[in-house]
């Protein structure tokens, strides 16, 4: 076996980074496994605002010149364009995006930035640079979520009417329209959206001038930083500014709920196409075939949202053990948070923007639902409903009655409404030929009139109401 004892072992020359304390450099393999750069170059323009900021902070304090905080300013706006060109050499031996750009910096304008990282650290550096791409991250979902919810809505508006079997334990329930379930959906992603806009509300607070851990001795204006950058307000406390990551954990905590929204509305879709279900076809473009069987229509895009659900739930699941044993203030443990963050994010993306063409272009077999929401003796509750109204029977006891009608029924393999009124009146005496008006399953949808409910001139109130709520 190869002895690679050696390989590992050796370093490279003095780190610039770390400064005078050392005088050699990592060994290759700690170089490899300190080295953020290959995902926290996504960093890149939060991490140059804010340098931004900083320095003109600098400036108006007197702190630095106002000819560096110049000099500063234009350096890091032609590396934002070299970096937006591709013309960037990203070097993992910087370690990470802060110390690329401020190498950057020095090749540029000289000694000057050298005096950009006074009073700072990057470990507030990093914190708000975070927050930063977190807080554009949750408008950028709150702007996908409500394009879902709008296609939604408008497939609910089309379909308020349509009806199709409501399942409890996947089992036939009562009728209910597609509109209406539809709907369901615009509510979970509402309060998804609400997630997103709590998680933005307690994000909003800088890092900025925390420093290391225990602020700094120059007399810096951190409200000045803040308000630059949009924050609300400085965060109160410095050893807390560079050790909370509680805004990453509530990003992946609505991030693995909403993943949950969508893999239910995807398994729904699963099933609808099913040719068991054949409620629903995917259009071509988010179906796929099989190599081996011509006759498939596969809705993968589906399938894959669903799956995707898994990732996200294990991204929450693995910051917050990253997290849960460390004490203040920062440890280099916290390097890991922005992976899962970050992957989620673009999870969330594909997934919605998938899950928008899909509701989008979806085709509805309404004669298919229709036929099927009567099935199972679906409206069996609005018969025990008609005794309690009509006849003032306790509820539970126009269960019993139904219950023995449904079974008189399945004996006589017909529905509940080809019964005869002689065959109901064997059972309940005081039953009568008005009870043959609730027994359709347009009358059944009809009679859930109350707020919320599924008859159709309600789908209609409510879709009008979640324009309003939603995309107003």
């Amino acid at each position: 076996m190869a002895d690679n004892s050696k390989k590992s072992g050796t370093h490279s020359g003095a780190s610039k980074i770390w400064g005078g304390r050392f005088a050699g450099g990592p060994a290759d393999i700690m170089q490899k496994i300190n080295a953020s750069i290959g995902f926290d170059w996504r960093l890149y323009a939060q991490d140059i605002a804010a340098s931004k900021a900083h320095a003109a902070m600098l400036a108006k304090t007197g702190i630095i010149s106002d000819d560096d905080g110049k000099a500063i300013a234009k350096g890091l706006g032609a590396i934002a364009d070299e970096i937006e060109n591709g013309e960037f050499d990203f070097k993992q031996e910087l370690e990470d995006i802060h110390m690329n750009i401020e190498s950057r910096l020095g090749e540029l304008i000289g000694d000057a930035a050298g005096r950009l990282h006074t009073a700072r650290s990057r470990n507030d550096q990093v914190a708000t640079d975070f927050r930063l791409w977190v807080r554009e991250a949750l408008v950028d979902l709150d702007a996908a979520l409500k394009g879902l919810q709008a296609a939604l809505i408008d497939r609910a508006q089309e379909h308020a009417g349509t009806a199709m079997p409501g399942f409890t334990h996947l089992q036939s329930a009562q009728p209910v329209t597609l509109g209406h379930h539809l709907l369901a959906y615009v509510e979970m992603l509402g309060r998804d959206r609400g997630r997103a806009a709590d998680c933005l509300i307690r994000l909003n607070e800088s890092p900025l001038g925390a420093a290391a851990l225990a602020g700094t001795s120059f007399p810096i204006d951190r409200a000045m930083t803040a308000s630059a950058l949009g924050f609300n307000r400085p965060m109160a406390n410095s050893l807390d500014a560079v050790s909370d990551r509680d805004f990453a954990l509530e990003f992946l905590s609505l991030a693995a709920i909403l993943g949950v929204h969508l893999s239910r509305l995807a398994e729904e879709i699963v099933l609808w196409c099913s040719s068991p279900f054949a409620y629903a076809q995917m259009s071509d473009g988010f179906s796929t075939g099989s190599s081996i069987m011509p006759q498939k229509r596969n809705p993968d895009a589906a399938e894959l949202v669903r799956a995707k659900a898994g990732g996200l739930i294990g991204a929450l699941s693995a910051l917050m053990v990253v997290m849960k044993g460390l004490p203040l203030a920062y440890g280099k443990d916290m390097q890991e948070d922005k992976v899962p963050v970050f992957e989620s994010a673009d999870t969330l993306a594909l997934c919605i923007a998938a899950m928008t063409g899909m509701v989008a272009e979806a085709s509805f077999d309404a004669d298919r639902m229709k036929a099927d929401a009567g099935k199972g003796y679906a409206t069996a509750t609005d018969l025990a409903d008609w005794l309690v109204r009509e006849k003032d029977l306790p509820f539970r006891e126009a269960h019993h009655v139904t219950g023995a009608l449904v079974k008189l029924a399945e004996e006589k393999t017909v529905s509940l409404e080809q019964l005869s009124l002689e065959d109901m009146q064997s059972v309940s005496p005081e039953i009568t030929e008005s009870v043959f008006g609730v027994l359709s399953v347009e009358d059944a949808l009809k009679s859930r009139d109350s707020f919320g409910g599924t008859a159709p001139g309600r789908v209609l109130e409510a879709v009008a109401e979640a324009r309003k709520r939603f995309l107003g």
